[in-house]
């Protein structure tokens, strides 16, 4: 499966946070059918000497349309979230957005409803300096 254009961006971002990549790409396999998730990660929480564990599907968003591609990565979420609910459900699913279009796109009225509503989490993250601007938890 062809990997989104800031795929390594985000990949990077992720590990100057202190992420431990697991998975590229982390694979439903037991699910039918077999989809993958673009990223895996476990970071470590001192305080508690346990594991976080995410899924991160990125999306870059370069198309014409974003109402296009965002039905298309929402659809993504849901069903990579409920795979995760029965294979890996200590694992987390957040969506990786690039700040330029969370910062237009992502605040229009219907995306908003829409992301809310099915409790999306979001890494916003910056293509110019290879960073996570922020996590985002619905």
């Amino acid at each position: 499966m062809a990997k989104d254009y800031y795929h390594q961006i985000v990949k990077l971002a992720l590990e100057q946070e202190g992420w431990k990549i697991t998975h590229d790409p982390y694979k439903l396999t037991e699910w039918d059918p077999d989809w993958e998730i673009d990223l895996g990660a476990e970071r470590l929480i001192a305080a508690e000497k346990d594991a976080e564990l995410i899924a991160i599907e990125i999306k870059s968003f370069l198309e014409i349309s974003f109402a296009y591609e965002f039905h298309r990565a929402l659809g993504q979420y849901i069903n990579y979230r409920g795979g995760l609910t029965m294979l890996d459900p200590n694992r987390i699913l957040y969506i990786a957005i690039p700040v330029a279009i969370y910062e237009t796109e992502c605040q229009r009225r219907g995306v908003q409803f829409s992301l809310r509503e099915n409790k999306v989490r979001i890494i916003v993250y910056n293509t110019d300096n290879k960073s996570i601007e922020r996590w985002i938890k619905q």
